[in-house]
């Protein structure tokens, strides 16, 4: 079973990927998903079992991975500590919000209405919902249909209905 990965755990881990970007004379930033997005952005949870990234337009994704590749063994994590495989739930872009920055490295999280279309689409998991519950109480929204129009632009084409029936699950008043 793979080691949860706390915030500490996290945080400590990218002060590394930074130092690492540094010795190469140069810098790192991406977009974290996901679990990540939750601790950091939300302190929405205690952990989470890997760093799920999506690439800025400056990443270098090769990069990146060298640089996590060390970090595993450095620290025994598990190989894919740090993958881009949930990149595939981002639909769009809008204003990132930074989430961690320090030396040769920062680090971005999607928007609230973003990361929330991100769960209803994915809507696998009691944690996937719980997670989407702490977005709902996030989003500025007086109504399901006010909600439905700040989520839609990022919801995956083809699973609307999907992430409509999950907010629908998800609003309070339904």
């Amino acid at each position: 079973m793979v080691p949860l990965l706390k915030r500490s755990d996290i945080e400590q881990g990218f002060l590394r990927l930074g130092e690492l970007a540094q010795e190469r004379g140069t810098s790192v930033d991406f977009i974290v998903l996901g679990g990540t997005a939750m601790v950091l952005g939300f302190n929405a949870r205690f952990s989470t079992k890997d760093v799920d990234i999506a690439p800025t337009a400056t990443s270098d994704l090769q990069l990146l991975r060298e640089l996590a590749g060390r970090i595993a063994i450095e620290n025994t994590w598990d190989e894919d500590w740090f993958n881009d495989a949930a990149k595939g739930y981002l639909q769009g872009r809008e204003s990132l919000v930074l989430v961690f920055h320090a030396p040769g490295i920062s680090v971005y999280r999607p928007s609230t209405p973003q990361l929330l279309a991100m769960k209803l689409t994915a809507w696998r998991d009691d944690v996937d919902i719980s997670d989407a519950a702490i977005l709902l109480q996030h989003l500025t929204a007086d109504s399901i249909e006010e909600a439905w129009k700040q989520l839609a632009p990022f919801v995956l084409p083809g699973l609307e209905l999907k992430a409509r029936y999950a907010l629908s699950d998800l609003w309070p008043d339904t």
